[in-house]
């Protein structure tokens, strides 16, 4: 390669928030050190992403946001978001190889390395046949996720579960000693809809982790003291993490939906560490009974707190908080559309993270040192909170009544026992520690980044 030319990355990311904001953060770094990148998405996800950079100069001028015209319906929770993925499968693979050879037949655009999020294996074998010089995949969850996902064969033969990825009982499944566990009836793909769904997830999954065999480079968002066992079972897995804006002194992107900031100034009025900060990622929904329950369970606490409540939080959006609860919490509480959240996470005034334990989320609140109260919800979120609860020893979990239901009383009692033992924020900070080391200089993380740099410019 010339040394007058910069080496040229493909990134294409899964159309999901959680994927797009660490690989938009590695695009970012990779750029800051001389990289150009082209950031790939969906078309409705691309146009979601430029509405929230809207008036914001945040993204380095190295890096070129494009589309693809795939032509698909917007993703929705649950079985439909399946159904977009196998017609994504269907659409993505041949769009993105005409995008290459769009950009190859430009004088000097050569793509030298392509980069998959871990959720879009298909890319790497795009760029396998169309000859890319390197390859590399961000597994934007936990390495003890990679793991789990890459023993589904002995979940098999062990009887764990059956050829279709259904649990063959109740039981607690863990993929080795030290690992964080999870029952099986919280799988990954056995809360996405009826079992015909399950069973299309499962197969798409498996599919999925085939296709990674294809990558160079096998980067986590993640670092070997958070995951010791988890990257001891995956050893050519390499820690990348923690993928966060203040690691490199800049500013976030990636975000689906504009942000409040004024959040931030209501932030600055309130007491160092007495906020309660409650936040569900971009898929989770709620139905209205469980909804009016946390509300209550806020109010009862009779701390400040700041509510992220996104516009497509609740299944009935008609009256949905409790009557009078709006005027009743005026003085104290903040619901917001959406919250910029590493910046909410490391204001002095947050003592405490109400989380869907998605691993972005997760991996925000460990590098500020914030105790969790664990919500999980779907997919990978249950082993996070096996992590956070049992193994990190950093959070609490909610019980459930006889209907499903995290009652109000349960929510007050575990915000009182979260926030009135020292001992947590003491370990929470001490993960902080651990996580944010491996970025600096000479850490785990830096040199895994380092090392792919030298190699991508050779």
């Amino acid at each position: 390669m010339s040394t007058t030319t910069l080496p040229h990355v493909l990134v294409i990311s899964f159309p999901g928030q959680g994927h797009v904001i660490p690989l938009l953060e590695f695009s970012q770094c990779l750029a800051k050190h001389g990289c150009r990148v082209t950031f790939v998405n969906p078309d409705y996800t691309h146009k979601r992403v430029l509405e929230s950079l809207e008036g914001k100069n945040y993204i380095d001028e190295k890096i070129h946001l494009v589309s693809i015209k795939d032509g698909l319906e917007p993703p929705e929770n649950g079985k439909a978001n399946v159904k977009f993925m196998e017609k994504m499968l269907e659409v993505l693979p041949g769009k993105l190889e005409e995008l290459i050879e769009d950009i190859s037949k430009r004088e000097g655009e050569r793509i030298d390395c392509v980069i998959a999020s871990g959720a879009t294996g298909w890319a790497i074998e795009v760029a396998q046949k169309m000859k890319i010089r390197r390859r590399a995949v961000v597994w934007s969850a936990a390495a003890a996720s990679l793991a789990f996902a890459l023993s589904v064969s002995k979940l098999i033969d062990d009887g764990i579960i059956d050829e279709n990825g259904t649990p063959v009982k109740k039981q607690l499944i863990q993929s080795g000693p030290n690992m964080p566990a999870m029952k099986s009836e919280d799988i990954f793909w056995a809360r996405v809809g009826d079992l015909p769904t399950q069973k299309i997830f499962f197969d798409l999954t498996v599919k999925n982790i085939k296709s990674l065999k294809g990558a160079d480079f096998l980067f986590c968002n993640s670092t070997y003291d958070l995951e010791p066992a988890a990257f001891a079972m995956v050893p050519e897995l390499l820690p990348i993490g923690p993928l966060l804006a203040s690691n490199r002194l800049g500013e976030p992107g990636g975000y689906f939906w504009p942000e409040d900031s004024n959040c931030l100034k209501w932030l600055d009025q309130q007491p160092p560490n007495s906020v309660i900060y409650v936040a569900f990622g971009s898929l989770a929904v709620v139905d209205k009974i469980q909804f009016q329950e946390l509300a209550l369970g806020l109010e009862l606490c009779n701390r400040p707190f700041l509510w992220v409540v996104r516009p497509d939080l609740i299944n009935d959006k008609i009256d949905a908080y409790p009557e009078g609860f709006q005027e009743r919490v005026a003085t104290r509480g903040q619901m917001v559309g959406w919250a910029p959240q590493q910046k909410v996470l490391s204001h002095p005034s947050i003592a405490c993270f109400l989380s869907h334990c998605g691993w972005n989320s997760t991996m925000e609140g460990v590098s500020n040192g914030i105790p969790f109260l664990c919500w999980p919800c779907f997919g990978d979120q249950f082993l996070n909170e096996s992590y956070i609860c049992d193994i990190w020893k950093v959070g609490l979990n909610f019980k459930r009544n006889e209907s499903g239901i995290i009652t109000r009383d349960e929510i007050k009692n575990k915000v009182y026992q979260v926030l009135g033992d020292e001992n947590f924020k003491a370990r929470s900070l001490g993960l902080e520690e651990n996580a944010l080391s491996s970025v600096r200089e000479g850490g785990s993380s830096n040199k895994t980044f380092q090392n792919f740099l030298e190699c991508i410019k050779a």
